[in-house]
């Protein structure tokens, strides 16, 4: 059986960003499980980190990896990206024998294209980030004023929350009791998709997004 432990991470400006979001990456990975994972296959763990790229220190990456190691199991991201926005981060992986990964979105990379992808979008960052500060640059001197969209921003990610948190609610009494029995995360999946209740988006239930709901009601 092909066993994986999958990882989500998201910082606090990747919420609202389509293809960044945990809808996105439960779709992503959920795509790979299902189309281009040798069967059967498990999930043994699934982590979260609330954090940023650029943070090298992921408490969760690091129960992921130590899990997928322990266990020989694949450590399977959605995109490139959520593991590290550093090349050397991705190298360090790629060199430690004892851990395999897939990326979800690029299903048949090997590691050395990984490796290459990995450099092409650091430097694609690079060049956005200084483009962006010569454009506020420019703008400022212009006597554009600046700021304000934070504050919106901050009020725009608390509403879509509380409807999340709305959302996870109702299905409280659908979950819990399944869990509390001792169903797997798949086992909850299908039942919810046999049920015809969709994700949020609109999708099919996948372990993943099951885990995600799951947390969310724990939080709250």
């Amino acid at each position: 059986m092909q066993r994986y432990v999958t990882y989500r991470r998201v910082s606090t400006e990747d919420q609202g960003k389509s293809g960044l979001g945990l809808d996105a990456q439960d779709r992503d990975i959920g795509i790979y499980l299902e189309t281009y994972s040798p069967e059967p296959w498990e999930v043994l763990g699934d982590f979260l980190d609330v954090q940023s790229g650029k943070d090298s220190d992921r408490p969760e990456l690091a129960k992921a990896i130590e899990l997928a190691k322990r266990t020989a199991a694949t450590l399977l991201v959605a995109k490139l990206d959520r593991l590290s926005r550093k090349v050397s981060f991705i190298a360090a992986l790629m060199d430690d024998k004892r851990l395999a990964f897939r990326v979800a979105s690029m299903p048949h990379a090997d590691k050395f294209q990984l490796h290459i992808y990995a450099a092409l979008a650091e430097q694609e960052r690079e060049f956005i980030s200084l483009r962006t500060k010569a454009a506020l640059a420019e703008a400022k001197a212009r006597g554009v004023k600046l700021g304000g969209m934070r504050d919106a921003t901050m009020r725009r990610n608390k509403i879509l929350k509380a409807n999340a948190n709305e959302r996870a609610g109702k299905l409280e009494a659908i979950v819990l009791p399944l869990r509390a029995a001792n169903a797997t995360l798949r086992d909850i999946s299908e039942a919810l998709n046999a049920a015809k209740v969709e994700t949020p988006r609109g999708g099919q239930w996948h372990p993943t997004s099951v885990a995600r709901l799951l947390d969310r009601l724990a939080a709250a």
